[in-house]
């Protein structure tokens, strides 16, 4: 089969819209979590049953030895299944911020390209006049300006 064909996958859809993997991966994390509800009470009625369980001649902690290895997998199923419903709610936030980091390149590549322009093309910088020529009375003065109000009578109008 050709890898270019457009062959019917299962979650091909899913995979393509950020909306539905969320959906989905909340789906598949309820199932875990109920699973995990239900390896709870395993893990409980199990520590009940092995720890009750005693051998004749077994002293007080005999009992509670044997049963540790049993409990210890079961500790680890319930640890290995709590980091997959973080897994799938984080991979659900990351997918729907790949989307995001897809919409915002095309922003700021056009920005960046325009920042490039600017400065491979900077606009003229208009020369200051001479000192010789009159000066606008409009004109902002600014350093050389009139200090004082009795100064103004000194230029020209």
């Amino acid at each position: 089969m050709n890898p270019n064909e457009s062959s019917p996958a299962p979650l091909r859809d899913v995979a393509q819209n950020a909306e539905a993997t969320a959906r989905y991966l909340a789906d598949m994390q309820r199932v875990l979590l109920d699973m995990g509800a239900n390896l709870e009470i395993l893990q409980r009625e199990t520590r009940v049953h092995c720890r009750s369980t005693s051998v004749e001649g077994d002293r007080w902690y005999h009992a509670k030895l044997r049963a540790l290895p049993v409990e210890k997998a079961l500790k680890d199923v319930l640890k290995s299944l709590n980091s997959l419903t973080d897994g799938l709610e984080k991979s659900a936030y990351k997918r729907r911020s790949h989307d995001e980091a897809v919409m915002n390149t095309g922003k700021a590549r056009k920005e960046k390209a325009l920042e490039k322009a600017r400065k491979n093309n900077p606009q003229p910088i208009q020369a200051a006049p001479n000192p010789g020529e009159e000066r606008d009375s409009a004109q902002n003065y600014g350093y050389g300006g009139p200090a004082s109000i009795y100064d103004l009578g000194k230029r020209s109008a």
